[in-house]
């Protein structure tokens, strides 16, 4: 009957604050400090220790990359959206006459401060833009579109 070797002790000095949260995450677990020891010591020389941080890294980067490609679109559709708003808005208003293009002039910055106004609220508590266009195109992909000005 072959016995099962027995472990080796040795003496290590930790820095308070790491025993404190070996002790925490022990304690946690439920398991014996040198278990847990033990395990760290392993995975740190362990010859795939590496590798494996290599795809932790790796699949961080991917996410990121997912997140800036989705960034990217969405700064797209804004920015498309822009545009073809200011498009149909200039095809479709008329020029104002002299004195009502003054009077206008005169109310320009009251509509502006409005406008921003308008804007903060529907940021801090409104649903965005590209949510709504997701929704309205997920509830009907049939329906038909308007062309462009």
């Amino acid at each position: 009957m072959t016995g099962r070797k027995k472990k080796v002790p040795i003496s290590v000095y930790l820095d308070p604050d790491i025993m404190a949260t070996l002790s925490d995450y022990a304690g946690r677990r439920e398991q014996p400090l040198s278990l847990i020891a033990e395990a760290a010591i392993a995975s740190f020389l362990s010859p795939d220790d590496a590798e494996r941080r290599e795809a932790v890294v790796a699949k961080r980067l991917d996410q990121i990359d997912r997140r800036l490609n989705r960034m990217e679109r969405d700064i797209g559709v804004s920015v498309e959206t822009m545009a073809v708003f200011i498009r149909f808005w200039l095809n479709t208003t008329p020029a104002l006459p002299e004195p009502a293009a003054q009077a206008a002039r005169a109310m320009v910055g009251k509509r502006y401060e409005a406008f921003i106004a308008a804007l903060g609220r529907r940021l801090a508590q409104g649903p965005k833009l590209r949510q709504e266009i997701v929704e309205d195109v997920g509830e009907s992909p049939s329906s038909p579109t308007e062309s462009d000005p």
